[in-house]
């Protein structure tokens, strides 16, 4: 597949289909709490080709590779900082097998998460060892056979510029996803339209952008349409991977509670309120996939979803992402049940 394999595919399909998680069900296959996934690329290689066929089998378009702790920075944590070529073009060259088998076009989108470090003036890194960092992971992805880079759950907007600018240099197309709480903002204070504006300004432009994690299906489809509505966000190719609903801890374990049918419903809203590429995240599992894509294969693009109908249908959103939605960005905290609930932390 060719270096617009995405547009390619966009193209040819109207919105895509990405897969859902991956440190859930590697978990669930034995990875334990502490462990670096990245080694299983090496260690457990059909493991992780197990994961990945699951979500093609479960009809996505796009899966991401094993690869997001992949900078030395993280690596770092595990006593393997020397090993990001070997360990990063492993894990996309176990999805490249998988991808090239499937019988149809699927995309592999090799993953890079954050660094783990905080950028300067807060922390130590610089806009240098950064670039560096990202540069070096992006490059062992392409040489292991990746067709785009997708940057995710970032959540500042220096350190997600600068892996834009590293990742820039291997050459192929760039998705950027920031992760946003429930104040509909990401941790370092960044919201939808401020992620949309940084990345049409940036001098390396990403092919996508969007949200990841973070919030369940509500907070992202409300997400999308802030983006939309956002300057530059009309010509903007945008994701959702939402959480699988929200965590409990049933067992001794965190679970999410979302089912195959709300994921379903999460997945057509999401194409209707601006998504061109859909998925997701933290407890998303190919059963939620094979649901989402047989939704979207008989779904029709329709109006936008109203605040009333992301309510109605996906549960309550935040008070901070219906400020966004109506143009208030002074409200913080808390969450609204119902539209047209009092936003009694509005301050002028």
């Amino acid at each position: 597949m060719n270096e617009n394999a995405l547009q390619q595919l966009l193209d040819e399909k109207g919105f895509l289909l990405a897969d859902g998680a991956t440190g859930t069900n590697l978990f669930a296959m034995g990875l334990q709490t502490g462990d670096a996934p990245e080694l299983w690329n090496v260690d457990h290689p059909d493991r992780i080709a197990a994961n990945y066929q699951s979500f093609v089998d479960a009809g996505a378009d796009i899966f991401l590779t094993n690869t997001f702790g992949g900078t030395h920075f993280r690596l770092a944590l595990h006593n393997a900082q020397d090993r990001v070529h070997e360990l990063n073009a492993a894990g996309v060259r176990v999805g490249r097998e998988v991808a090239d088998a499937a019988g149809r076009k699927v995309i592999v989108a090799a993953s890079i998460g954050p660094t783990g470090e905080l950028p300067e003036p807060m922390g130590a890194l610089t806009k240098d060892a950064a670039v560096a960092a990202f540069a070096e992971q992006a490059q062992a992805c392409k040489d292991g056979g990746a067709d785009a880079l997708w940057i995710e759950t970032m959540s500042s907007l220096p350190e997600a510029e600068w892996a834009i600018e590293g990742c820039s240099q291997a050459g192929l197309p760039i998705v950027c996803t920031f992760s946003f709480d429930t104040n509909g903002r990401s941790m370092m204070g960044v919201t939808p339209a401020d992620m949309v504006a940084a990345c049409g300004d940036n001098d390396h432009h990403p092919y996508a952008c969007g949200s990841n994690c973070g919030v369940g299906a509500s907070e992202l489809v409300l997400a999308v349409r802030n983006m939309r509505k956002a300057p530059g966000g009309d010509k903007a190719i945008i994701v959702a991977k939402a959480n699988c609903g929200l965590p409990e801890y049933v067992d001794g374990a965190i679970q999410y509670n979302g089912t195959p049918e709300l994921m379903a419903k999460y997945a057509t809203m999401a194409v209707d309120a601006g998504a061109d590429i859909v998925g997701g995240c933290c407890g998303t599992s190919p059963t939620h996939i094979a649901a989402m894509r047989e939704a979207l294969d008989g779904h029709t693009k329709g109006a936008a979803p109203s605040l009333e109908d992301i309510v109605s249908v996906l549960g309550e959103v935040s008070k901070g992402g219906q400020a966004q939605y109506e143009g208030d960005l002074s409200v913080e905290g808390g969450s609204a049940s119902g539209v047209g609930a009092k936003r009694r932390s509005r301050r002028r």
